[in-house]
């Protein structure tokens, strides 16, 4: 039995012109919350300002056709997760593991890798990739200059 952990969501066209006009209007001042409860009774709150920018933040991706996920720092994912954040395949990630460059743990037979680890080499591969990008532009400018 597997539990899916990562689950994207995305909205519908309809939706997304509703969370469009919401979009529009905090990007105008704060977010506050209008909260009515089972028994009718009205609660307004006004969001402190990293929770409105997580909002704002939230609804412009779903607003431009976006999928996302939330999930939080610590949260544990399994390599299935994993590949689909860094973009490869699951037995890469394995390997990764295995050869220490992602940390993880095991939950009885199944690995675990925590969501900050997975960002962290998601972000040293994307170095790694613009290096390797930025070099071969300069082997192709210097073949191209200097006839190598």
């Amino acid at each position: 039995m597997t539990s899916q952990v990562l689950e994207f969501i995305a909205l519908s066209e309809r939706d997304r012109l509703k969370a469009d006009a919401a979009a529009k209007a905090a990007r105008q001042g704060t977010i506050e919350l209008h909260v009515r409860q089972g028994s009718g009774v009205d609660n307004r709150v006004e969001l402190p300002a990293a929770a409105s920018e997580a909002i704002q933040t939230l609804l412009n991706h779903l607003v431009s056709g976006q999928r996302i996920a939330i999930l939080a720092e610590d949260q544990e994912i399994s390599p299935n997760d994993a590949a689909e954040i860094l973009g490869i395949s699951r037995p890469l990630v394995v390997h990764r593991m295995d050869a220490g460059e992602l940390p993880f743990r095991y939950v009885g037979k199944h690995r675990r890798a925590k969501l900050k680890d997975v960002l962290s080499l998601k972000a040293a591969l994307e170095t790694q990739q613009a290096a390797l990008n930025a070099l071969a532009v300069d082997t192709e400018s210097l073949m191209r200059d200097h006839d190598l």
